[in-house]
């Protein structure tokens, strides 16, 4: 008998690190250090950088989304360096919103939805009925197999919009608003998207997709309990 022992991960994470995180630094920098707005801009930016890069690091292969994130990232801050302008550093989190969005996007056009990835494991639970009744709907076998795919684009549609509406509201604030005003609001906005994502996905994907699982899983249980009683 073998014990199977999950590391759970906090969903918030990246959240924190993305948004928290660079935003307490910007004014850590910028009022407790007295930098100028660039530069606070600028370390406040090393964080996410990192947190991309060690990413590839520990999965050890290649990853095309985490690689465009990372050389976004790394273009963003050069490029701003060279200009010191802090508005570009602002414009940086819209590239990086983009180059996500547009990943997704196409991967669902490539028939291989990107965020099914972050979204099975919540789903089938380390449970493996669940694993295999997922495996049947995904590969076509099952009867919900049409609903399911359906639903699993649909879920991945919904952040790529999110994402890339994310991206041009950033993008307009950049250049419409004052740079201190961007740095909380930019949190904001993102906060936002990704709560409205959660709940729209859900509600069009997730939440469907998950009683499809449950209700193939249940489907198999009661085949097997007539085989066993025959």
């Amino acid at each position: 008998m073998t014990t199977k022992t999950s590391k759970k991960t906090n969903p918030f994470a990246p959240l924190i690190m993305d948004v928290a995180v660079p935003l307490g630094s910007y004014y850590l920098f910028k009022d407790a250090f007295g930098t100028s707005t660039f530069a606070a801009l600028a370390w406040s930016s090393v964080v996410p950088a990192a947190r991309t890069t060690w990413s590839v690091v520990k999965e050890r292969r290649t990853n095309g989304l985490a690689g465009l994130i990372l050389v976004v990232n790394v273009v963003s801050l050069l490029l701003s360096f060279v200009s010191g302008d802090p508005r570009l550093m602002l414009v940086k989190d819209s590239g990086v919103s983009s180059t996500v969005a547009i990943g997704i996007l196409v991967s669902v056009v490539l028939g291989k939805p990107m965020m099914t990835a972050a979204l099975k494991p919540f789903l089938v639970k380390d449970d493996a009925a669940k694993e295999a009744a997922w495996q049947r709907l995904a590969s076509g076998a099952a009867a919900g197999s049409a609903v399911f795919l359906r639903k699993e684009r649909a879920f991945s549609v919904v952040w790529g919009v999110a994402l890339l509406a994310e991206c041009l509201v950033r993008l307009v604030g950049a250049y419409t608003l004052p740079v201190e005003t961007m740095v909380w609001l930019g949190g904001v906005i993102m906060a936002v998207t990704v709560l409205l994502g959660f709940v729209v996905s859900g509600a069009l994907g997730g939440g469907p997709m998950e009683s499809l699982v449950r209700a193939e899983a249940a489907k198999a249980a009661e085949k097997r309990e007539v085989a066993l009683a025959g």
